[in-house]
């Protein structure tokens, strides 16, 4: 079962004093690229929310959020009391006229934005609260997957989709290709015989079936079909794996060329064309697989 590298997590807890929501989400990446936005207070757990987010989702470019909500009467900040006194009777100075009551608010506003007018109180994460929020990264996660197994559910019929309609273009190949080779042939001794020359008919013949066996395409047609039924034994393995079905891909575009160069017949370049057409719709959303 195939997973896309395209999804989207979320979970909210509610702490007695406290909301925090957990955001996760990701796109396509050829390895694990992971933005975390996390609050300072909960840095220190950062390399332990980043192992747990990698083990789980492996692949691709990754958002991670982690949000908090103060709801109750809980604050990390408070006012420099002491500070903001000593900056209003600076500022008293400054503008003596301001020294009047009616001013004393405006004073306190311009205090409060001056530097250190706030102190932040570090607080200690809480192993409860830690807890919840593993927690609730967990539950992002299975969402998250969940979301990723039904995109990949959908690029699943897209892709068996397209591999058959390679199929049944290289059944139409494989109906054209006696006529090919008798086109070819009567292309050949028409030639010949245009030159109005004599030639020996033994070695004519020699010399056409040597052409005719480098213009042969059985082994590509044979290799196109095993890779056309190995990728879809691969999209139905227990694991996702978006660069095996790349790779796989590269096969099956290096047989269908192959083919579309030897064939020199018309009717068959055009089913070549339709193959290429196919594939690289497959290709387009391959980049997506984990």
């Amino acid at each position: 079962m195939i997973q896309s590298m395209t999804g989207y997590g979320k979970n909210v807890i509610q702490l007695p004093s406290k909301k925090i929501t957990i955001e996760l989400k990701s796109l396509n990446s050829k390895g694990l690229d992971l933005n975390a936005r996390i609050p300072s207070l909960y840095r220190e757990k950062e390399m332990e929310l980043r192992n747990t987010i990698a083990s789980s989702l492996k692949r691709g470019k990754v958002d991670f959020g982690l949000y908090v909500e103060i709801t109750g009467e809980e604050t990390s900040s408070a006012i420099n009391i002491p500070v903001v006194k000593e900056y209003i009777r600076q500022l008293k100075e400054v503008t003596p006229e301001a020294a009047e009551s009616d001013n004393n608010i405006e004073l306190m506003k311009m205090a409060v934005r001056l530097p250190d007018a706030l102190k932040t109180e570090r607080d200690e994460i809480d192993e409860e609260e830690f807890k919840a929020i593993a927690e609730a990264l967990d539950n992002a996660l299975k969402e998250i997957n969940k979301f990723r197994t039904s995109e990949g559910e959908a690029l699943e019929k897209e892709f068996n989709i397209r591999i058959n309609n390679i199929k049944d273009l290289l059944s139409q190949v494989e109906t054209l290709d006696a006529e090919r080779l008798n086109a070819v042939r009567e292309r050949l001794t028409k030639a010949i015989a245009d030159l109005k020359e004599n030639v020996d008919e033994n070695r004519f013949e020699q010399e056409l079936i040597y052409y005719l066996e480098k213009l042969d395409i059985t082994e590509e047609k044979v290799r196109l079909a095993n890779h056309l039924d190995y990728f879809i034994s691969t999209l139905k393995s227990k694991d996702s794996n978006g660069r095996k079905l790349g790779f796989i891909c590269q096969e099956i575009g290096r047989e269908i060329n192959t083919m579309g160069s030897k064939a020199n017949y018309a009717p068959v370049q055009q089913l070549v064309v339709q193959m290429k057409d196919e594939l690289e719709k497959i290709k387009e959303q391959i980049l997506n697989v984990l």
